[in-house]
């Protein structure tokens, strides 16, 4: 894969407001033909989610909080009115992306049902129109966990890489690149936004320079799926208060957001952190942990720390019949013994 050293970003204006059933890329062709522009193949068609919910008739009476619970798969993080939350694509986002701007007020836009398939079906509308092979990315806008403000990122996508994975390869110094994987679909995303804006009513652009990221005719690659963290598999998937009030609860339902049982280091770790220099942790085989902690702790309190700590790392414990002795297993490795 070999990206060029330019890149264009056209984003014209002249779309007028999108309605349900709107023959979307009808739009997209009438607007970049008034403004001298014709796709290439090779380009990179984005798309705003929020046109495209229109188009789809994803336009609702209510507010956000009418909404959310059934966009919603699980919550992840609550503070005060604002919820974050898994939605039934498997992204994670602030309201689960229900939008209140750019609506008429008392309407707010939902998401798309499956915003692959738009992809997929606006690409093959391209191919057939036009004769052209495009990518096609279908944008929304996300926070991130560590830093502030919003971008665009990639929630659908058709005809198009969108990890560009380094292992195997090394840099110029000759060292091994193990994890480096661009967002290359998010990042398109993002480039496009910064034509488009967020109060232009801009919402498409071509994005040009990187042909090499686009398939071929029929191969309509991953999606955006692909770049969405399987539960379990993301290591902030409950928020920080959160993930203390569901280890203490210690539910069922709840044990899939953190992830798959960790190591017996790590448990055992966990444990001498939590416990205190009381605890004396001795690993007693590959899948079992002995625990003996310091009884004048007080059973409750000892008690609910080593299952909240043994449940947060996919752990079960069992307590013996001394008190402050606990046999410990990976909840997949069945019933732990006696100490």
């Amino acid at each position: 894969m070999t990206p060029g050293g330019s890149l264009e970003v056209h984003a014209p204006d002249g779309t007028p407001e999108v309605a349900a059933g709107d023959d979307l890329l009808g739009l997209v062709l009438a607007v970049l033909g008034h403004a001298g522009l014709d796709l290439a193949d090779g380009d990179v068609l984005v798309v705003t989610s929020k046109a495209v919910a229109k188009a789809e008739g994803r336009v609702v009476d209510g507010t956000r909080e009418d909404h959310l619970d059934a966009e919603t798969a699980r919550l992840v993080a609550r503070r005060g009115p604002t919820r974050i939350v898994r939605t039934h694509h498997g992204l994670t986002l602030a309201a689960a992306g229900i939008d209140a701007s750019n609506v008429a007020t008392g309407r707010v836009v939902l998401l798309p049902v499956d915003p692959d398939a738009t992809a997929r079906r606006l690409r093959e509308d391209v191919l057939a129109r036009t004769g052209r092979t495009v990518g096609v990315v279908v944008t929304d806008t996300a926070g991130r966990a560590w830093r502030e403000g919003q971008t665009d990122i990639a929630v659908g996508a058709a005809g198009l890489v969108v990890l560009d994975d380094h292992a195997g390869r090394t840099d110029a110094h000759g060292n091994p690149l193990l994890v480096t994987a661009p967002a290359v679909a998010d990042e398109l995303a993002g480039a496009a936004e910064l034509a488009q804006g967020k109060l232009h009513a801009r919402p498409f652009a071509v994005v040009r320079g990187r042909a090499d990221l686009v398939l071929a005719a029929g191969d309509h690659g991953p999606g955006a799926r692909a770049v969405v963290r399987p539960e379990g598999a993301d290591l902030f998937g409950w928020g920080a208060r959160e993930a203390v009030v569901r280890a203490v609860r210690g539910a069922a339902d709840d044990a899939a957001p953190f992830g798959v049982p960790a190591d017996v280091e790590d448990l055992a770790a966990a444990l001498a952190v939590a416990l205190g220099d009381g605890a004396v942790v001795r690993p007693a085989g590959p899948d079992l942990l002995h625990l003996d902690a310091d009884p004048d702790r007080g059973d409750t309190l000892l008690e609910g720390g080593v299952h909240a700590v043994a449940f947060a790392h996919g752990w079960t414990a069992d307590r013996g019949a001394g008190g402050s002795t606990y046999a410990l297993r990976p909840r997949s490795a069945g019933p732990p013994a006696s100490p």
